[in-house]
Order: structure tokens, then sequence, then C-alpha cells
């Protein structure tokens, strides 16, 4: 009788990160479990899986979001592993279940047992959307067990994350996880396109455009929807794939059909020549402007335009010069930044405040809330600040201009964020594939619940609006000298919200 047990080879601890403590060890304070497998072959193909939590060691965590890019980037990263709680050490479970004869299938059979496994211990949902999960094991191994090919069992692999109801808990090839640690060093072949699925369509929509790519060229605005790519629709197909799909090499062609989001109606197809990309997350400039009062200030402007590895060091540095330069005020543009990592966001934001504040809340599957705090922070800098979004601005964003407009450090404007307010770990399985978990919700400082509702800002960039300032603009301003910063309708209204907070501060 053939040995199926050594054939599924589940007899290994799954592999988890350890390492020095970061910002994130605060959301899993408590000592982490690790699980073992173990097999016991009953008869020719069927196998019984055993999973007991065995050793103790201290866990790594690290969290981030970031949407994928037509170069390929998503959601977040968050090292973690089984059975959390020192109960679990009593626990064990075992499934039956048959054991494919093909060797690729039977490879995927034991990446589904540890994606299930990591789901069962992590979700955000410990109902697993009002379905038995142990059951689900079962039957999705009972439905691979007749497929003959890796991509078909794959597939039914990802029908099993489906039923969760999540579009962020999913499973990404070898090949794609790649692209995505690629994205957050910022060095890409690709065509420049931010996309991530809307949660309430499920459709890939268009988060932004990196400037001067082939994308922004072709005239690919926020908010269109995709397609297909070179003749694949792209229905259920989620962001990773769909960026992997686009990437590649510098000098090849991707074509690409969008339907334009003011019409949603008008479809176009657009061939894309690839490029090498450098995203640069922050640029920087000095705003000439004159108060009401005719007094000469300089706005310094920063942009952030997505939050990569370098984006919290790279955003001190702007900051430094742009002070040492005699700035007055800021104004911080996240518009169409699709997030990155957590942590560089939390990191920015202690760059603009003092004390012990609250940077935002989470919230774990069993409902316990956990506020990740600055300890004794201080500010590089105490000028006024206005932060500007927009319906492309994402997790991390949404992350950071929650600290600073809750703790009472900026005013926003702009319009409704995207909402995103979720946190996913990523962990990396046997075959070099990578898992995708919603982890935990998070609330802004004040408790707002972000996910599918965004942030309002406390001043739209609407046509009224401009209008109020046009008088002030007009009268301020040497039209000779109108850069097309200073053009920029919400950078307009942005200013005169400085102004506004100067006036108050000098009347009082």
């Amino acid at each position: 009788m053939k040995n199926l047990c050594q054939n599924f080879d589940v007899r290994a601890t799954i592999p988890v990160k350890i390492g020095k403590k970061s910002t994130w060890d605060v959301l899993f304070p408590r000592r982490l479990w690790l699980p073992t497998w173990t097999c016991d072959q009953r008869k020719e193909g069927k196998l019984n899986l055993k999973v007991q939590c065995g050793t103790r060691k201290e866990g790594w965590v690290e969290s981030a979001g970031k949407s994928a890019f037509g170069f390929g980037v998503s959601a977040a990263v968050l090292f973690s592993v089984f059975c959390y709680s020192p109960a679990a050490l009593a626990e064990s479970l075992t499934v039956a279940f048959p054991v494919s004869r093909a060797p690729e299938v039977n490879a995927v059979q034991r990446t589904l047992v540890e994606a299930w496994g990591l789901i069962r211990e992590t979700f955000v949902d410990p109902t697993f959307n009002h379905q038995d999960w142990d059951l689900k094991l079962q039957q999705t191994m009972v439905e691979m067990f007749p497929l003959n090919s890796a991509d078909a069992a794959y597939t039914k692999l990802r029908g099993m994350l489906s039923t969760l109801g999540d579009p962020f808990t999913r499973i990404i090839s070898p090949k794609e996880y790649q692209g995505f640690k690629i994205g957050s060093d910022g060095n890409v072949q690709g065509v420049g396109l931010f996309i991530n699925v809307e949660p309430r369509t499920g459709h890939l929509v268009v988060l932004s455009c990196v400037d001067g790519s082939p994308a922004a060229r072709a005239g690919i605005h926020q908010g269109d929807e995709l397609i297909e790519i070179n003749g694949e629709r792209l229905d259920g197909i989620d962001s990773e794939t769909a960026a992997q799909r686009l990437r590649g090499n510098a000098g090849t062609t991707v074509t690409v059909k969008v339907k334009d989001s003011g019409t949603r109606s008008f479809i176009r197809e657009v061939k894309l020549p690839r490029e090498y990309i450098k995203l640069s997350p922050i640029s920087s400039a000095i705003i000439p402007h004159r108060s009401p009062d005719g007094h000469f200030t300089k706005t310094g402007y920063v942009k952030l335009s997505a939050f990569s590895q370098t984006a919290a060091e790279d955003m001190r540095n702007a900051i430094q010069e742009l002070e040492n330069q005699g700035v007055h005020s800021y104004i911080l543009d996240l518009r169409n930044n699709p997030g990155g990592l957590v942590k560089a966001g939390l990191d920015v934001a202690q760059m603009w405040l003092d004390g012990n504040e609250t940077l935002v809340n989470t919230i774990d599957r069993d409902g316990n809330m956990l506020p990740i705090n600055m300890v004794d922070g201080h500010a590089i800098t105490h000028d006024p600040l206005v932060v500007i979004v927009n319906e492309g601005s994402a997790s991390a964003s949404e992350i950071l201009a929650g600290a600073l407009h809750d703790n009472g450090r900026a005013i926003l404007v702009g319009h409704k964020t995207f909402g995103k307010g979720k946190i996913q770990s990523v962990t990396q399985l046997h075959d070099g594939s990578a898992l995708f978990v919603t982890v935990a919700k998070y609330l802004s400082p004040a408790l707002h619940d972000i996910d599918q509702v965004g942030i309002t800002p406390d001043v739209q960039c609407t046509t009224e609006m401009l209008n109020s300032t046009k008088d002030i603009s007009n009268s301020t301003k040497d039209k000779a000298s109108v850069s097309s910063l200073e053009a920029d309708s919400c950078i307009m209204v942005a200013e005169h919200e400085l102004d506004l907070e100067e006036s108050m501060g000098t009347a009082s």
C-alpha cells in the first residue's frame, strides 16, 4: 500500500518570520502559537489530517495596505501564525479527505490546507460568512480529487476563498507575489496603472495613473473600469492577477479595454507600451502666496503618491528641506494615493504630531478594539496643515488623513475617500504563493468607521467653494506667476483654508 502521508508531505510547521518587534506588535501583543500538521493514513486514497498547536514563539508583525497597480501591488502585509491563544494548545482537528495521485494537484491540495488553516485561525469574521469552514475544506478537497492540472485545482481553491464574501482575502501565484514585493520597492516595468477591486461591484477600477506613464498619456483616468486585457475578460479577476497581465518587459505592448468613468457606457480599446517606471513616492514644491492682509508667505506643498518602503524617510527629508527654506504652512496632497505600507503611514503621521496621540484603532475578530498610540512624539513642524484627499485616496492614505484630522492637526479638503478600512495579512506558502487574509478592521482615532464609507473632508472642492475663493485669489496673486499648482482648484481651496486659519490665529 502506498504511503499517502509521505506523498502529501503535511508534516511540517507553517513558517513564521521571527525578528525584531515593530510598531504593529501592539496589534497582537499576545504570544503566538505555531501549529504542526500530522497525517494518519487510514486506507488507500484517503488521509486523516490532524492540526495540533505546539511550540510557542514570539511573532514579528508588520502591516501594509497597498492597492494593485498595473505592475502589481495590493493590500497589506502582516506575518501571522495560527493558534494565537494558550487555550489553543488543547485544540486539534481531524479532517478526512481524498488525496490526488496527480503530483500537480497534490501540491495544490497541500497549499489548500495551509490556506484553509491560516484563514481558520485569523480571518476577521469568525463565522466565515456563516458557513462551516471545516466542512468547506472537505468539500473542496473532494472537488479537487478528479482534477488533472494545477490551474484547475487553484480555481477550486480560489472558489473556496470567494465564499468568504471578502474580495481582499485571496491567493496569488508565486510570480504575482514577486511582483507584489518588487512593487513596494518602487521599481517596475509596466504601464503605470493603479487598480483595485471595487468592493460593492467587484469590478476592477483605476485608482490613479503614474504621471507621465503610458496609461496617463493614453488618457486613462481615475474611476475608469478595466474590462479586458489582451482580449481576455476580467470578470471575477482579482487586482494582482490583472496587474500581472499588465506587467511585462519594457518595449512590449499590452492592449486594454476600458469603460470611461464619465459616461459609464463609452468603452474604448487602447494599446499601451510597457516601460520602466520609477515610482518616486514624494514630490515637493514651494507655492508663493500673498495673504489677504498683503503679507508674502511660502506654502510647502508635498505630494505623497504611495506608501513605499522609502516613503517615511523621503517625507522627513522633504519637510526638513522645506523648513530650511522658510515655509509658513503646508499642503499634504494624498489624492489618488492608493495606500501602501501602513507602518509608513503611521511613521508619516508622527512627523506632524506631538505627545501620545492615538493614530488608529483596530478591531480584531473577537470585537476587541486596540488603539495604536504614539509614544512621546515630537513633530518636525507645527506650521498650519491642510490635507487634500479624493476618491482615489485609500487604505494607508485614509489612516494618515484620519490620524491628522481627528487629532486636530489638519483640515481635510477635497472629496470623500475610497473607503478601505481593512487590514490584511500576507503569508508566503510552501510553493511560493501568497495568501492575503483580512484579519482586522480599523477605525479612525475618533472611532469613525472607514470601510466602505470613506472619510468626508471638512471642505469639498465644489464649484461654489471655488467661486468664493476667486476674489481672494485674483486680488492676492500675480497672474503672471500662477503655476500649474496654484491653478489647481483643490490647492486654491486649501490655500484659502490656510488663510482663514492664520486670520483666526491672529485674531485670537
